[in-house]
């Protein structure tokens, strides 16, 4: 199978789409992107990377991140991690405010936002918001090959001053007793840990570990065990574009994560990593050009978490 071809051809069908969709606009930094880039970036096991268009233009992961922080909570928490957040999908937007309080604080999952300050708060343990943000940095930089790795101070300055809706889903898990740190902490590092800067390059490469049991298939290095890389990959495929999430697993068959940035990452355990990356969102915050593409790539490879056997490279 001719991966390098795969990607470029389906980069070409759709560049005269490149514009579709709508940016997020609540976020002022997010609003000034490009609206018309568009990347793609498809990381195998023996180090190769196809990619093709924006693939190494940096760009705010926001969401995506919600990934790492899951991983790193579960290493410190362990299943006790389950006591705090739940693992279901919303059917609700992914910053209701009304479900969490019907719910007694309880997050219906790690990747709606309230389940997300949960984590974050989880990971960050016993740390100070600097020593926490430091080791996701060094995580990423670790699992991506990659020192220049950041995040960008504008886009999470700016998720700060915007952050009402957070700062009161954080309230109410404080008011209820889910967080064990003091709120803006918490939100310090959530707002740092949404506006990391990957490309899709890097995205992809920083993210082979979920894909192959925890390990990253070019160095060995482990982010997490074989059973956490795959509990990941299942809520992925639940809860990873929200009340989108079924539509994504119908349409593209792929276990995925997408962040209003415009980026989606996903999953084909066993074959590969893809990240793609455009900026209009479709009405769900999945970005509209970015999972035609993954659709595309799925069709042109026969791969998919639901077929019997996948085909081999």
């Amino acid at each position: 199978m001719d991966l390098g071809a795969i990607v470029s051809e389906t980069y070409a069908e759709l560049a005269d789409e490149r514009g579709s969709g709508t940016p997020a606009r609540y976020i002022p930094a997010l609003a000034l992107v490009d609206p018309n880039k568009f990347g793609i970036a498809l990381a195998t096991a023996d180090g190769e990377v196809f990619c093709a268009g924006d693939a190494d233009e940096a760009f705010s992961i926001q969401s995506i991140s919600k990934v790492y922080a899951l991983a790193l909570a579960l290493e410190r928490e362990g299943p006790a991690l389950w006591d705090a957040v739940g693992r279901e999908p919303s059917g609700n937007a992914f910053n209701s405010i009304v479900q969490l309080e019907r719910e007694k604080g309880i997050p219906r999952n790690p990747f709606i936002n309230s389940g997300a300050i949960v984590t974050t708060d989880r990971f960050i343990g016993d740390s100070t918001p600097e020593e926490a943000v430091q080791d996701l940095l060094t995580r990423l930089r670790r699992m991506g090959r990659d020192e220049s790795i950041t995040f960008d101070e504008e886009v999470a300055r700016s998720e700060s001053e915007t952050g009402s809706r957070n700062r009161s889903l954080a309230y109410f898990l404080e008011d209820f007793g889910r967080l064990r740190n003091p709120v803006e902490d918490v939100l310090s590092v959530y707002f740092r840990q949404c506006a990391l800067r990957l490309s899709c390059r890097q995205l992809a490469e920083a993210s082979l570990f979920l894909a192959f049991d925890g390990t990253d298939p070019v160095t060995g290095q482990q982010m997490c065990s074989a059973s956490r890389a795959r509990r990941i990959n299942a809520l992925m495929l639940m809860c990873g574009h929200y009340d989108n999430s079924g539509q994504f697993a119908f349409e593209v068959g792929f276990c995925g994560k997408s962040g209003v940035g415009g980026g989606i990452l996903a999953s084909v355990p066993g074959r590969a990593a893809i990240a793609v990356w455009s900026p209009g969102l479709g009405r769900s915050g999945t970005s509209v050009l970015g999972a035609k593409a993954l659709s595309r790539i799925g069709l042109r490879t026969g791969w998919s978490v639901f077929s019997g056997k996948l085909p081999e490279i």
